[in-house]
């Protein structure tokens, strides 16, 4: 019988996370222990994103198949530019069909009213009755009615054929075409994303529990951009906007900062931070430590803290806004875990 064991969770961390003991002939470290600072948090850091004000994805409302791709990602398109060709074959019969239907419709019409000035001769020389004047006045009628019906046909038809050429809404920057030629466009299947690049701003979520000090200290909002020169220090938000409704979900509240206009070093997707000064409250403890003492092994963020036996372990951390050399730590750590100072300058072993 084959016998089964059951990994603990506690079991599965301790694989993820290697233990490191300090080498035989390696000095004591030098350790720093969290500083928890009672003087409350000056701002309250929350992760944003950068995005644009009018972004579409663009479909078609007829189907056919892809013929002509105009644009590709990345280039920049003005209103009214063909983006994407869709075979219009079909379309260009119906057209002509319709047009013949309208001529053959009118020359009804005309022999109608040839028709009715004969009848209307006639009666004025009593040779015909009233009846057979209104019979020819009734066919008269429903000739010009059936020239209208195939005129307000043929016009639809050729509305409809001007749908298979997709054309830009508006001047701005392709950033996706997730079709090739030869795919079948269909109603509401993405042919082509773009963007507004003169426009854009960057989108945060507001917690339920800080709303109310927010509306306190609306005007004080400030954002940043990290990696991007123009925007790598904290900025004051010229322009802020509180979306009415919260996320029952998430319950949060999403709010928008307003960027300048015709910024050419961002673009919709990078990473932002929006900081909401006051908000925090006056009583929170902050945990800050010096940057010497945060490592980063791949997309995890930690620090190497003493456990019972002053052996070193990598915790992961979760750090907030960068100040000099020192950085704020949201969460991860307690008061008094003592912390190495400068990891990557001790001798360590596996």
């Amino acid at each position: 019988m084959k016998r089964s064991y059951l990994l603990t969770f506690a079991t599965l961390a301790a694989l993820a996370v290697p233990t490191l003991t300090l080498a035989a002939n390696a000095t004591a470290p030098v350790t720093i222990t969290v500083d928890v600072s009672g003087q409350g948090a000056a701002s309250s850091g929350l992760d944003a994103v950068v995005e644009a004000v009018r972004q579409s994805t663009i479909s078609t409302q007829v189907a056919g198949a892809v013929v002509a791709l105009h644009v590709k990602a990345g280039d920049t398109v003005r209103a009214g530019q063909a983006l994407v060709q869709i075979d219009a074959r079909a379309a260009e019969q119906q057209v002509a069909g319709s047009s013949a239907q309208v001529e053959a419709a009118q020359a009804a019409l005309n022999v109608a009213t040839k028709e009715l000035e004969r009848q209307k001769q006639l009666l004025q020389k009593q040779y015909i009755s009233q009846a057979a004047l209104d019979r020819a006045q009734a066919q008269w009628q429903a000739a010009q009615a059936q020239v209208k019906a195939l005129q307000a046909q043929t016009r639809a038809a050729q509305t409809q054929s001007g749908f298979f050429v997709v054309l830009a809404p508006y001047a701005g920057v392709v950033s996706d075409v997730p079709v090739t030629l030869g795919d079948m466009a269909m109603p509401g299947r993405p042919l082509v994303s773009m963007y507004d690049p003169s426009a854009l701003r960057i989108t945060a979520h507001v917690p339920q529990s800080l709303l109310a000090s927010f509306n306190a200290s609306k005007a004080a909002v400030r954002f940043e951009v990290p990696g991007v020169a123009e925007f790598s220090s904290s900025q004051a938000a010229a322009q802020t906007q509180l979306l009415p409704t919260v996320d029952p979900v998430t319950h949060t509240v999403q709010l928008r900062v307003a960027l300048p206009k015709n910024t050419a070093t961002l673009q919709p997707g990078m990473f932002a931070r929006v900081w909401l000064p006051g908000s925090a409250d006056a009583t929170q403890a902050r945990m800050v430590l010096p940057l010497a003492s945060v490592v980063r092994r791949g997309e995890m963020t930690g620090v190497y803290v003493l456990d019972a036996q002053g052996q070193p372990r990598l915790r992961q951390v979760r750090l907030g806004r960068a100040s000099a050399d020192r950085v704020e730590v949201l969460s991860g750590l307690r008061a008094e875990d003592k912390v190495l100072a400068q990891p990557l300058s001790t001798t360590l072993a596996r």
